[in-house]
């Protein structure tokens, strides 16, 4: 940007731009935040972060049911080693196409109508894992309701940091992921629940609910006023912030300021605009962190976590220790959403990535070096055939995988989960957040499904260890990266982080 256009932008002191730390008009803003009224912004927020709920549901979906169809007396629904393993990650195929097309569905539809759209596909994928006669409707079904998930988690972060303001924007963007480990646990508890009265076809039956009410419930809530803004529908863009801020706010000036920041961009993106630091660089940190997370290792650790345990021979039952993890990993990701307005995003990331280092490397040492008679570990043997093994001794050593789990799940739940997609939302520039959030999800299950086919072939070869201490290494890159690459975006304003990007000047950070 040419010298000439960016000094009006940094001089401009009307109360469309307040990026310098000017007290008179910090004092404004904070007597704005505390006369906003917040109940409708948290019922718009709800409505939408079902659509989270329902895709931790789908995604731990196999993990009662996996059991269940190696043991189904019908041989056209029996799995097998070879057909369990594609029944578990082909879910992350669907939401890398959802992620896809969300590229153009979030610029085309909206946040909001991209959200109630997958809802379609998930419906249609719960019917037919309901109704599943056959092998191929079980992986078309997991298909659908990944495909889903892959929209809503394009969709949901963008929706909810649009709609919120600097002062519950980090709460709220925690939300999703709160509601997504809510859904794994109403799984886990309804398949212990349904798996001893009810056919387990039934869990596909109550992942319908929360799909209609989401439905139902967004019906009535508003679009984002800066998509609205970016289609040229300002009016309609005043009265969504009018609902979501009350009308006894001075909601008009964030309007002003929304409007400037809009109109300061073209609606549509073009090829020459990509080689703009402005553009690339926010792309680039949010697809880096996408790539990282999956890296980590959470979603085979999730995927497989009951079949981990039984190879780590573990004191408790498998199904009590993937619930009692499931309860930690909802408390930390509470803890994050507390947290994540006043401790601030990069603290919080470099704590989540050090938790995640030492955990992943615990595990991989404890199963390297303790025999295979105290931990249970058989070498050579994929997670998926661990249910056929013999039982071992008790001994109070298996406390350590359980233990170390744990505090990765806390530790990836307090930062590098909820983070990394409110990131994704804040510090896109508006004119590619519906693209690049798109390819953010595509990056991110395209990881997740390599990793997930790769993981079973690694410990039939090598041993459990040498995934985990990969993840550890994976981890120590992610403080790396936080360090160098991450901004601080605590109680900016999406403006003032876009000013950030376009002009270099951290004083529009302060």
């Amino acid at each position: 940007m040419e010298p000439s256009m960016r000094e009006p932008l940094v001089r401009k002191t009307s109360s469309s731009y307040r990026t310098f730390p000017q007290s008179a008009g910090k004092r404004l803003d904070k007597e704005y935040l505390r006369s906003l009224h917040n109940k409708r912004l948290y019922l718009a927020v709800f409505a939408a972060v079902l659509g989270n709920f329902n895709f931790g549901f789908a995604l731990v979906y196999p993990s009662p049911v996996i059991p269940a169809l190696e043991a189904y007396p019908s041989p056209a629904l029996r799995l097998d080693h070879h057909t369990a393993s594609w029944f578990g990650s082909v879910f992350t195929l669907g939401a890398a196409a959802g992620g896809l097309s969300a590229m153009i569905l979030n610029d085309r539809l909206g946040r909001k109508l991209s959200i109630m759209f997958s809802a379609l596909p998930s419906a249609v994928g719960y019917l037919m894992l309901a109704s599943a006669q056959g092998i191929g409707m079980l992986l078309l079904g997991r298909v659908l309701t990944g495909y889903a998930g892959g929209v809503t988690s394009a969709s949901i972060p963008v929706y909810i940091s649009e709609v919120s303001h600097p002062g519950v924007r980090g709460m709220l963007g925690a939300c999703p992921q709160i509601m997504a480990v809510l859904g794994s646990l109403v799984l886990y508890a309804l398949g212990k629940y349904l798996g001893l009265v009810l056919d387990w076809r039934w869990l596909a039956v109550a992942g319908e609910v929360p799909v209609l009410v989401m439905i139902i419930l967004l019906c009535f809530m508003p679009n984002s006023p800066r998509f609205l803004l970016s289609q040229g529908k300002d009016e309609e863009a005043l009265g969504s912030l009018c609902w979501l801020r009350g009308k006894d706010t001075d909601y008009a000036r964030e309007y002003e300021q929304m409007k400037d920041s809009v109109r300061k961009q073209s609606r549509q993106i073009s090829c020459a605009e990509i080689k703009d630091p402005f553009i690339y660089k926010p792309i680039l940190i949010a697809v880096g962190m996408r790539f990282l997370q999956q890296l980590s290792g959470v979603t085979c650790i999730l995927m497989y976590l009951q079949s981990i345990f039984k190879d780590t021979a573990v004191i408790l039952k498998p199904e009590y220790d993937a619930a009692l993890v499931g309860l930690v990993r909802l408390l930390a990701v509470a803890i994050a959403a507390v947290s994540m307005d006043k401790a601030g995003r990069k603290i919080l990331l470099f704590v989540s990535a050090g938790v995640m280092l030492v955990s992943n490397l615990t595990m991989g040492l404890y199963i390297h070096f303790v025999p295979a008679s105290h931990n249970g570990t058989i070498a050579n043997k994929t997670l998926l055939s661990s249910a056929n093994l013999p039982a071992e001794p008790i001994n109070y050593i298996t406390l350590i995988p359980l233990l170390a789990t744990m505090f990765f799940i806390m530790g990836y739940a307090m930062g590098w989960g909820p983070i990394t997609w409110l990131l994704m939302s804040e510090i896109l520039p508006l004119k590619a957040r519906g693209v690049a959030s798109g390819l953010c999800v595509v990056v991110s299950w395209l990881t997740a499904f390599t990793l997930t086919q790769f993981f079973l072939r690694v410990v039939e070869a090598f041993g459990l260890e040498v995934p985990f201490l990969f993840f550890a290494i994976i981890c120590a890159g992610n403080i790396l990266f936080t360090g160098c690459c991450v901004p601080e975006t605590k109680g900016r304003s999406l403006e003032q982080i876009e000013a950030f990007f376009r002009t270099g000047r951290r004083s529009f950070m302060r």
